[in-house]
């Protein structure tokens, strides 16, 4: 790489690297006309016409205020340009839009500058890999880059190499990057791109067995300068609050308790909220015993922005089955009045009808919905939706889950039927909240899996083996749940062949949402009912959006292969899609 001059600094626990530079991409043009920085201002209260993160708010919704197509002319909506995307692998992108540009994340740090009314690409960044980086992590899931970040006059992401590091929105250009770990020595996957917390570049990462501990971090970054903050262990040193939570198991030892979702920020509490991972191995009795919780692995964090402290913490499940619970939170203002008729756990001492400030949705592969007091973690209810059973009990007045003692592995050669699959009743495709309705929107899967604890010296990631197979009872793999945010009841549910991906919600009334056979629909927010919907051949593997350019609404979606799409698909093989990398907008005719 070209560098023009470096600055070095010794950050917390790490050695940081902070480089400026220019002229570091393959910059075809520029961004026309005045750039306006954006400000945390503009990222806590976005305008309606621009996505300007993942989930588009701090929050997590997935939610668009935008309304010009609705239920009535949805049925109108016309492909205005698509575009092949320049890099293979498994694409999961979001495209970010700001002022009328998308900035399209691509497998392997290849990032492009889009206009976002014409398809026309300004500029492409294509990020100098090293050959041997794929090697030492999850193969696959290590070119995986799901989203961007903007902040001031800079595009934001993490990169394959385990840095994170920032662009000229206008250019390409390279303008700062910041080593968070060595690779060779601490890998750790970050197929998921940062959010920004006060103009703190927030990113989480799944780390690799071989790392250690060290690489299980989450961490802090000037969004300006790329000088590290502060940096967060998801797993207790020892003498620190959870290490007696190990069972003695020595800190080398304990591994993997990854943070590989991005996550949701509360600005007036300061609160960053963050999901984890399962450890490695997955089966506890090979890990210290199954009575300990190996702390803070399959728990939601809530941390200081300023700081990296956790202010509380909630474990969703003391995982033996890769159940990860890293998804997205959903951050709503609303009534809590769960109806004990449909709801399974509850707080006693909740007082129906009053208004609360909740983490909420589904953050797990479980597909169990929490709903969590955001300002101190109380439990406050929760409920299952697809088929589980590795959930016994909760109590509702401590909020401690009850593991299935059935399936809770105590040996070698014992196989149980777990539900739902490791694939996850709910996986990284997110679901999305709307106000209009409060109610979220899930895209769940019926499936189960035959597995067994793996005696392979530990070879294998999470010492598992795993037969997938439909939930007893339906031959439909894929649905989208409405569940309401005030009182817990399924409003709708809509089921399908084939799995369902990630969702957004829109003003409209509209809930747009893709599966693995390259269906692309729009739903009716209120009933389900299908509106619209096209074939685009491959899985609909990106995160879609909706944005506007001179008062015109577009809707995106992104297609590609592998991962979860393919996995998916095996277990409908009649349904065979296409494969390809591209992104599809709409819009209403003219």
């Amino acid at each position: 790489m070209q560098r023009e001059a470096g600055i070095s600094r010794l950050g917390v626990g790490a050695l940081v690297l902070a480089v400026w530079v220019t002229g570091q991409s393959d910059a075809r043009g520029q961004v026309p006309g005045a750039f306006v920085p954006v400000t945390d201002a503009m990222l806590q209260a976005p305008a309606p016409d621009d996505w300007l993160m993942w989930r588009r708010t701090l929050d997590g919704w997935g939610y668009s205020p935008l309304a010009q197509i609705d239920r009535r002319n949805v049925g109108d909506l016309r492909l205005v340009w698509s575009r092949a995307l320049s890099a293979g692998g498994r694409q999961q992108g979001t495209p970010l839009v700001y002022d009328g540009v998308m900035y399209m994340p691509n497998p392997s740090d290849v990032i492009q500058a889009i206009d976002a009314a014409t398809g026309d690409l300004l500029w492409e960044y294509r990020r100098s890999l090293p050959d041997d980086v794929c090697e030492l992590l999850i193969p696959g899931v290590c070119t995986t880059n799901r989203n961007l970040a903007i902040y001031d006059n800079l595009i934001i992401d993490t990169s394959v190499d385990e840095y994170v590091f920032a662009l000229d929105a206008k250019t390409g250009d390279l303008v700062w990057e910041t080593e968070i770990l060595d690779y060779r020595v601490h890998p750790a996957n970050q197929s998921t791109g940062p959010i920004i917390a006060k103009g703190k570049v927030i990113s989480g990462r799944s780390c690799m067995p071989g790392a250690g501990p060290d690489a299980c971090v989450i961490t802090a970054h000037d969004a300006k300068t790329g000088e590290e903050l502060w940096r967060r262990r998801t797993i207790p040193a020892p003498g620190e609050p959870g290490d007696e939570t190990w069972g003695g198991v020595p800190d080398e030892e304990r591994r993997h308790v990854g943070t590989w979702m991005a996550p949701s920020y509360d600005p007036e509490l300061n609160l960053l909220y963050i999901g984890t991972s399962v450890t490695s191995p997955a089966p506890k009795f090979m890990l210290g015993g199954a009575g300990n919780k190996h702390l803070y692995h399959n728990s939601t964090l809530a941390l200081d922005a300023d700081t990296g402290e956790i202010v509380w913490y909630y474990q969703h499940l003391n995982d033996h089955w890769d159940l990860d619970h890293p998804f997205e939170r959903l951050l709503v203002d609303t009534v809590v009045q769960p109806n004990p008729a449909v709801v399974s756990w509850i707080n006693p001492r909740l007082r129906p009808g009053e208004e609360r400030r909740v983490m909420t949705g589904i953050p797990g592969k479980t597909g169990v919905v929490y709903t969590l007091d955001r300002v101190t973690g109380e439990f406050l209810w929760a409920t299952p939706t697809v088929a589980q059973n590795v959930i016994s009990h909760i109590d509702g007045a401590t909020g401690v889950v009850s593991e299935n003692a059935e399936v809770v592995f105590g040996g070698f050669g014992q196989e149980v039927l777990t539900c739902p699959t490791a694939m996850g009743g709910k996986d990284w495709e997110a679901g999305a909240y709307s106000p209009r309705t409060n109610a979220m929107y899930m895209p769940l899967r019926n499936a189960c899996a035959r597995m067994a604890a793996l005696d392979d010296g530990r070879r294998s990631l999470y010492s598992l083996s795993m037969r997938n197979e439909l939930a007893p009872g339906t031959d439909q793999l894929g649905a989208v749940w409405a569940i309401s945010a005030e009182t817990g009841e399924t409003l709708w549910t809509y089921e399908q062949r084939t799995a369902t991906m990630s969702l957004v919600s829109t003003g409209g009334g509209l809930v747009f949402v893709g599966d693995v056979n390259g269906r692309f629909r729009a739903l009716d927010d209120e009933t389900g009912d299908v509106l619209w919907e096209i074939n685009l051949g491959s899985p609909v593997s990106g995160f879609p959006v909706t944005y506007a350019v001179d008062g015109r609404q577009y809707v995106v979606a992104g297609t590609g292969t592998g991962g979860n799409a393919s996995r998916w698909s095996a277990m409908t093989p009649e349904i065979q899609p296409s494969g390809g990398n591209n992104i599809f907008v709409f819009a209403l005719p003219e």
